[in-house]
């Protein structure tokens, strides 16, 4: 499996997703949230 990519706003660049974890948003649709492995701030991408 790879690792999952997503942008953090506090560094400003693309990074892996650290304790990526797959959720469902209340509309139903899937996304994924996570830290920052730089600086430890929440990432959260939607889709798959």
């Amino acid at each position: 499996m790879a690792a999952k990519e997503g942008y953090c706003v506090k560094c400003k660049a693309k990074r892996e997703i650290k304790e990526a974890k797959d959720i469902v948003m209340k509309n139903g649709r899937p996304a994924t949230q996570g830290l920052c492995p730089e600086c430890g701030t929440k990432i959260f991408k939607i889709g798959g």
